[in-house]
């Protein structure tokens, strides 16, 4: 998955600032071999996908009407992709702060990591699942408590940004709100806590696909509905200037405590029933972005809005952000070795 070409760009401050980088996404290598052969028409500039990571138009069907589908080598929004290797400089914040005002670009990198080989007699919590004795994996979404020195922990309030300066250990549970509006910094500390760490990205996408290696996990082709993944565009509700433009919005709109909480946005682990697969994982698809342990910044999976636009399904992979990235649609899920059991001796 890492050989697919990719492009990472920090964000700059100057100008239209936050402009949250668009909230970009390693979208801009879709379809980039045909971009040649679709050259972009005069008068209309290219929009890259990775500039659209949280599209501002409500999904098909809550406004009546259908979204066409984009031609090969496109956008969703009709424009073509860049050429592969390229993509605009927007402006925004980059980690260090710079106002240079010129957005950097760096070689696509890409840390897959491996899968571990089996373990006899493998033994995993609870909470987890085992994937063929290789690994344990949350079954689902991890939400946050908050851990005190006299060992109290309190459940932290999953909408909303995830405060430095807290103690805070990953659970894993069903019929919850998972946490969202986390880095991958943040989430990978979370899980340390718990004894466990953020899952590679070629252990997320077993654990997606299940023993079958399926697209979807379910099955090989989307079933609508079957999870989180048709839901409303929150932005679109509280700020509906991003329908003008993306640069209306920064880091403190996409953290908003309220987006998650309206109709048709996230919803509580497990609850859609039947978004698993034969490990038991529910809703790697959809729901929301879930971090891996890339260090560049990889998450996975897609959310409520989108499980396509990047890959489709466990497919489904973003780069363009740093680790240190958080919005309304990050969260998690933990990874573990598993133990070994031993048998009583007779």
């Amino acid at each position: 998955m890492c050989s697919r070409r990719s492009v990472r760009l920090a964000l700059v401050a100057f100008g239209v600032a936050p402009a949250l980088a668009l909230a970009l996404t390693s979208g801009v290598y879709a379809g980039a071999d045909d971009a040649t052969k679709n050259p972009p028409p005069k008068k209309r500039p290219a929009i890259a996908e990775g500039q659209r990571h949280h599209d501002p138009r409500p999904a098909a069907g809550h406004d009546g009407t259908s979204a066409p589908a984009p031609q090969r080598g496109h956008a969703a929004d009709g424009t073509p992709a860049p050429k592969r290797g390229h993509a605009p400089k927007p402006a925004g914040r980059n980690p260090a702060g710079s106002a240079s005002g010129v957005a950097h670009r760096h070689k696509p990198r890409c840390d897959e990591g491996r899968l571990p080989p089996a373990v006899r007699r493998a033994a995993c919590p609870v909470e987890m699942t085992n994937v063929d004795d290789r690994f344990c994996i949350d079954r689902w979404e991890d939400a946050l408590v908050e851990t005190f020195e006299d060992g109290r922990e309190v459940p932290w309030p999953p909408f909303g940004a995830v405060e430095d300066g807290h103690a805070f250990r990953a659970v894993s549970r069903p019929r919850v709100y998972p946490q969202a509006y986390i880095s991958g910094e943040q989430a990978a500390r979370a899980c340390a806590a718990a004894g466990k760490r953020l899952c590679a990205p070629i252990e997320w996408r077993k654990a997606c696909m299940g023993p079958n290696e399926t697209a979807f996990g379910y099955g090989r082709e989307r079933i609508a509905g079957r999870c989180n993944d048709s839901g409303r565009s929150p932005m679109l509700r509280l700020f509906p200037q991003v329908a003008i433009s993306w640069t209306t919005v920064g880091m403190r709109e996409m953290n908003d405590a309220r987006l998650n909480q309206l109709d048709g946005t996230l919803a509580p682990t497990g609850s859609h029933e039947e978004c698993t697969n034969e490990y038991g994982v529910f809703d790697m698809v959809g729901n929301l972005h879930e971090w891996t342990s890339d260090p560049n910044g990889t998450f996975q999976g897609g959310y409520y809005l989108d499980t396509h636009r990047n890959g489709d399904g466990c497919a489904y992979r973003t780069v363009a952000h740093e680790f240190s990235y958080h919005d309304y649609s990050t969260g998690f899920r933990c990874c573990a070795d598993p133990s070994v059991h031993e048998f009583a001796s007779q």
